[in-house]
């Protein structure tokens, strides 16, 4: 059985929505969890869950074999400087679950805590990918088409070469092919124009190489693209992918709080409110940040999944989700496998 590490400490509802989404995930997908963090504040909650099951409440039963508890007395919170935080907090429950990890006692690691720390801890505890110079935190964006479209780096490293810009090709479509089950994944390069001359010196250069690469690589993209379904993973470096990101996250918020009001202004009838609900709801679905779990942190030795903030039960689950997915696909493996034979192409043609 598959074991995922969950940060129980990390959310702004934490633990209830970490040990929330832990039931879930044990019940519905056969994994194990090991929820990590104040074991006192954790225990509680799972004992509100017994108490509701025992009463007759909604909720589907669930084996508590499947879940396990690991004490972390200290948390870092999203106010804490990361790299002091990170170096200080030694029994931080993202420092202890990312062990978990490292030690082989765990598959994976969910987190909706601080980003920063636990992209640090993830690099500095778990370690990276011998083929992977930069691991890259990757993002699914909802498009017209009905899958994600995969976009890499969204924070995790601000100034890029033209050579990390590639890896994150790679590693943004075995991630795409295996996650999100898009077969033989179009790539595209985040820049101000689709002419290739468009851009700054990193995107030129990177250009160039993803264009010799045996990628899908189908040229530059704008940001407008990312949600039309044309292309399934747009690569750029950390700094521009999480400003596009966080743009997207305020459209999408700002969109929804727009319809919410024209509904409500709207909806004098009750035949209205019957019509027009279900299709809000549908609307409102494709946009939940919950849908799609949550970012993985590519290039790591294991799987790190960091989660929203906001995170709510059903996000952790999904996460949780996406963590499965990535380790029974042998992600890592294949990521290694495929840099590998690039490096290998690269130096045969330099001969």
């Amino acid at each position: 059985m598959l074991k995922i590490a969950v940060d129980a400490m990390g959310g702004d509802y934490a633990p209830a929505s970490e040990v929330e989404g832990a039931i879930e995930a044990t019940r519905d997908l056969g994994v194990g969890v090991i929820l990590v963090g104040r074991s006192e504040q954790i225990q509680a909650e799972l004992d509100k869950h017994r108490r509701s099951r025992a009463l007759g409440g909604t909720r589907r039963s669930w084996r508590s074999s499947s879940i396990e508890i690991v004490d972390a007395q200290e948390v870092i919170t999203m106010d804490d400087p990361v790299a002091v935080a990170v170096r200080r907090k030694k029994n931080s429950s993202i420092r202890v679950a990312a062990k978990l990890v490292r030690d082989g006692q765990a598959q994976a690691l969910v987190s909706a805590g601080n980003t920063g720390a636990v992209m640090m801890t993830a690099k500095l505890v778990i370690g990276a990918l011998p083929m992977v110079d930069r691991p890259a935190l990757a993002a699914v964006l909802p498009t017209l088409t009905g899958h994600g479209t995969v976009i890499l780096d969204v924070g995790a490293n601000a100034e890029c070469k033209p050579a990390h810009l590639y890896d994150f090709a790679v590693m943004g479509s075995l991630y795409s092919s295996v996650v999100v089950g898009v077969s033989n994944p179009r790539v595209g390069l985040l820049s101000i124009g689709e002419e290739e001359i468009k851009g700054n010196d990193l995107t030129k250069e990177a250009f160039k190489l993803l264009k010799s690469s045996s990628l899908n690589f189908v040229g530059n993209v704008e940001g407008r693209d990312m949600y039309t379904g044309q292309v399934d993973v747009v690569v750029c470096d950390g700094f521009t992918g999480n400003v596009a990101l966080k743009v997207s996250e305020g459209v999408f918020e700002f969109i929804m709080l727009l319809l919410k009001h024209e509904l409500k202004a709207s909806l004098q009838t009750k035949a209205g409110a019957v019509l027009t609900r279900p299709a809000f709801q549908r609307f409102k679905e494709k946009l939940d940040y919950a849908e799609y779990g949550g970012a993985p942190l590519l290039g790591i030795k294991g799987v790190a999944v960091i989660c929203h903030g906001r995170s709510n039960a059903k996000a952790i689950r999904n996460a949780i989700a996406v963590a499965r997915t990535y380790c029974l696909g042998e992600v890592n493996g294949r990521i290694e496998a495929q840099l590998g034979e690039a490096i290998v192409a690269s130096h045969e043609g330099h001969r």
